[in-house]
């Protein structure tokens, strides 16, 4: 069913439009033929995915800054794996991996499609808890930044999603209401529920197929919020 009353459309960006997990996987590789590191790249993922997942929680939750999980989430893999790392090395890999990062700079299928046929309708925003000098080279090398009007990361409002603040810090820079806002995220807490508290609309994309107890609108590709927009 059409949303009638929405003006300003809001997209997270990492696991939303760019495909982080298969850039991710593409930039380990990379780097560690750089640094000469032998290491099964399916392996160490295996390890990585879910010590990043914690990391990135904690860091939303302001529980580590974002040198411990630069650090710790390399580290902990290696601990995890039983492979010695010198420390200078795993700040390197660190450094490296993120200056390699926005060199690959996969999509979600059809995100072109989408954002050609909203650009038309709405204005468009993105709102991410990813690093800025990071977020805004996956942007522009994935030729998606002239689609938005607004970017809004943690690091310029000094808080991260879920926390209103940087909502109605997003919503303040697009000049609109949340009444009249909707976002559109992979993360059902910072995403989903982190608009919706402060009384915008929300469309989970959701690849995983997550059981949820709450009437929420999903979609598990980005052309299916054509039902909605």
């Amino acid at each position: 069913m059409k949303i009638n009353t929405i003006t300003d459309v809001f997209f997270d960006l990492d696991h939303t439009l760019w495909d982080f997990d298969k850039n991710s996987a593409l930039t380990f590789e990379k780097i560690f033929e750089i640094n000469d590191i032998d290491v099964e790249i399916d392996t160490f993922l295996e390890h990585y995915v879910p010590i990043n997942f914690k990391y990135w929680k904690l860091y939303r939750e302001e529980k580590v800054t974002r040198e411990n999980l630069r650090f710790g989430r390399l580290n902990d893999t290696f601990l995890a794996l039983n492979i010695e790392q010198e420390v200078d090395m795993v700040h390197k890999l660190s450094h490296d991996y993120l200056e390699h990062l926005s060199s690959f700079n996969h999509l979600f299928d059809n995100t072109f499609e989408i954002l050609d046929y909203l650009k038309t309708q709405y204005s468009l925003h993105i709102i991410t808890n990813g690093f800025d000098e990071v977020q805004h080279k996956k942007m522009q090398k994935s030729n998606i930044l002239h689609y938005f009007d607004t970017v809004t990361n943690s690091e310029m409002v000094g808080v991260k999603k879920p926390n209103p603040k940087i909502f109605n810090h997003a919503l303040e820079q697009a000049n609109t209401k949340a009444e009249r806002s909707i976002m559109i995220g992979d993360s059902f807490e910072a995403d989903i529920l982190g608009a919706k508290n402060i009384g915008m609309d929300v469309i989970f994309f959701d690849v995983n197929n997550t059981e949820l107890n709450e009437n929420i609108k999903k979609v598990d590709n980005l052309m299916s919020l054509k039902h909605y927009l």
